[in-house]
C-alpha cells in the first residue's frame, strides 16, 4: 500500500485522539476510554435529537472518524427523538456510564471542546435546533460563571 494512503488514515486516527484527548483535558484526567465514551455518548445523543438535515450540517464539519462513531448505529428514519431535558441526561448518562448527575458537567465539557474544534457558529446552530431546556444542558458555562460540581 503506498504510504500516501496509509498517512490519510493515520491523520483521521490523530484527529480523533486529538478529540478523545481535549474531551479528557476537560475533566483533568487520562481515562481515554471514559473520554471516548463521553464523547460518543455526547455525539449519539445529540445525533437522536436533531433532524437528519442537521446532523448532515454538523457531521460535515467532523473528523472523518468522528463522523463514522456519530453514524454508528443511527436510524434517520426514527429522528428526531422528541426527548426533553430529563429524557437526554438519562440517555446520555446510560451511554457513557455515568450517573445522571454527571451529565451537567460531561455535556458541557463536550460542547466546549466541539466549540473550539468546528468552525466558528456550527456548535450554536446546531444547537439551536434543540428545545431551550436541552439547550441549557448542553451550553458550557459563560466566562465568569460559577461552575457547580458534579
Amino acid at each position: 500500500m503506498p504510504s500516501t494512503k496509509a498517512s490519510v488514515f493515520d491523520h483521521a486516527v490523530h484527529t480523533a485522539n486529538e478529540w478523545v484527548r481535549d474531551v479528557a483535558d476537560e475533566f483533568d484526567t487520562d481515562d481515554r476510554p471514559f473520554a471516548y465514551r463521553v464523547l460518543r455518548a455526547w455525539l449519539h445523543t445529540l445525533r437522536d435529537r436533531l433532524t437528519v438535515e442537521a446532523s448532515a450540517h454538523l457531521t460535515a464539519q467532523l473528523p472523518e472518524l468522528l463522523r463514522g462513531i456519530y453514524y454508528e448505529g443511527w436510524d434517520p428514519t426514527a429522528v428526531p427523538h422528541r426527548f426533553d431535558a430529563k429524557g437526554y441526561e438519562s440517555r446520555f448518562a446510560r451511554d457513557a456510564n455515568i450517573s445522571v448527575q454527571d451529565v451537567h458537567r460531561a455535556a458541557p465539557a463536550v460542547t466546549a471542546v466541539a466549540q473550539r474544534r468546528l468552525s466558528p457558529g456550527q456548535v450554536s446552530k446546531t444547537l439551536d435546533q434543540l428545545p431551550e431546556d436541552v439547550r441549557t444542558l448542553l451550553r458550557p458555562p459563560a466566562p465568569g460563571d460559577v461552575e457547580t460540581g458534579c
